[in-house]
C-alpha cells in the first residue's frame, strides 16, 4: 500500500514540478495580453499656463489648461487586421482633447495605434495614423511590455510623429508601487499644425500661406509599474510656437503652449489601483503559481521518497516464545 501511494505521490511531484516552468515560460507569454476592447480615459492639467489666443495672436497666461486622453479598443478593426497579421491584435482609437479655461477647445487630435496584443510591439496595417495623417510607427507608445527591463526603450511621439530613445532613469516608490522612471528629451521639431483649429476659418492650408510654422518641443516622464507594464502617473514640460510668416506680423515667434502638465489627483488614485489589481494577476502567473507548484512538487518528492525508504525497511526479528511456554502444533 505504501509502495503504491509512493508511487502516485512521486507523479504528482512530477507533474508540479513540470507544470511550474510550463506556466511561466509558456502559457503566460500566451494568455498575457491587452485585451482588444479595453477603454480609458485620463485627464490632465497644465496650471498657470501660457496660451495663444488666435483672436489678437498674442500669448497670455491663463489658470489652467486641460488635456483628455481617450483609449477605446476597436474589435471590428482588430479582427479584421487579426485575419491577415496571423497574431493577436489589438486596435486604439485615441482622441487628445485640449481645452482652454473656459471650457473651449484648443486642439483635437485623433490617432490610430495598432499593436500586438503580448508584446505592444506596432503591427503596420492600414489605418495607422495620427490626425488623419497615414504614420508607420516603431517603438512603444502609451504602454510598455509586460515584465518591463531596466533598459531604454524606442518611444513614439505622436506630435513630431518620429520614435526617439525613452531612458531609464532608474528606480523609485509611488504610492505604495515599486516603479521604473523613464523620460525622453524631443528638441525643438518642426510639426503640423491640427487639422481642426480652434478658431472658424482658419486651417492648416491658410497657416501654410502665410509661411507661418509650428515648433514643439517636451521632456516626457513615466513612472512604469514593471510587472503590467503600465505607467501609474506621467508628465510633460511642453512647449508649442509659431515662428516666422505674415500672420505673426513684426514678431520673428510667438508661443502657442507652454506648460507642466500633470495627471489630475483622481486619475492618479484610479490608476494605481486598477495597475495594482492587474499586477496581482501578472503575478500569479509569473512568480506565485510557479513557485508554488515547485515548492509543492519538492514536497511531494520528500514524501514519496519518504515512504518508499519506510516500504524497504527490513521487518525486526520474531519475538521468541516464553519461558515454559508449550508449542503451538496443529
Amino acid at each position: 500500500m505504501r509502495r503504491k501511494a509512493g508511487l502516485i505521490l512521486l507523479a504528482l511531484a512530477v507533474f508540479f514540478a513540470a507544470l511550474s516552468p510550463l506556466l511561466r515560460w509558456y502559457a503566460f507569454p500566451r494568455l498575457a495580453k491587452v485585451p482588444a476592447h479595453a477603454y480609458q480615459d485620463m485627464v490632465l492639467e497644465a496650471r498657470n499656463a501660457t496660451l495663444l489666443d488666435y483672436g489678437t495672436m498674442t500669448a497670455r497666461t491663463v489658470p489652467k489648461v486641460t488635456i483628455v486622453q481617450t483609449l477605446k479598443g476597436n474589435v471590428e478593426e482588430s479582427e479584421r487586421i487579426e485575419r491577415t497579421a496571423g497574431r493577436d491584435v489589438v486596435v486604439w482609437d485615441g482622441l487628445s482633447y485640449v481645452q482652454g479655461p473656459d471650457g473651449k477647445m484648443v486642439s483635437r487630435i485623433p490617432e490610430r495605434y495598432i499593436f500586438d496584443a503580448h508584446t505592444q510591439e506596432p503591427v503596420h496595417a492600414t489605418g495607422e495614423m495620427v490626425d488623419g495623417t497615414p504614420v508607420r510607427r516603431e517603438g512603444l507608445e502609451f504602454k510598455w511590455p509586460f515584465r518591463t527591463e531596466k533598459r531604454d526603450y524606442e518611444y513614439f511621439d505622436a506630435q513630431a510623429r518620429v520614435t526617439a530613445p525613452i531612458h531609464y532613469k532608474g528606480t523609485e516608490r509611488f504610492r505604495g508601487l515599486e516603479v521604473y522612471y523613464f523620460e525622453q528629451t524631443i528638441p525643438w521639431t518642426q510639426v503640423p499644425m491640427p487639422r481642426t483649429m480652434p478658431v472658424a476659418g482658419i486651417t492648416p492650408e491658410t497657416v501654410a500661406r502665410t509661411g507661418t510654422t509650428r515648433w514643439y518641443t517636451t521632456v516626457r516622464k513615466f513612472w512604469v509599474e514593471p510587472v503590467t507594464g503600465a505607467p501609474v502617473y506621467g508628465e510633460e514640460i511642453h512647449q508649442e510656437e509659431l515662428r516666422g510668416g505674415t500672420l505673426l506680423g513684426d514678431r520673428d515667434r510667438v508661443t502657442a503652449f507652454a506648460g507642466h502638465v500633470k495627471m489630475r489627483e483622481d486619475y492618479i488614485e484610479h490608476t494605481v489601483d486598477l495597475v495594482g489589481a492587474n499586477r496581482t494577476l501578472v503575478l500569479l502567473m509569473t512568480s506565485y503559481l510557479p513557485w508554488g507548484f515547485l515548492t509543492l512538487g519538492v514536497l511531494l518528492l520528500a514524501l514519496a521518497l519518504y515512504l518508499e525508504a519506510r516500504g524497504r525497511r527490513p521487518a525486526g526479528p520474531e519475538p521468541a516464545p516464553a519461558a515454559g511456554a508449550e508449542p503451538v502444533t496443529a
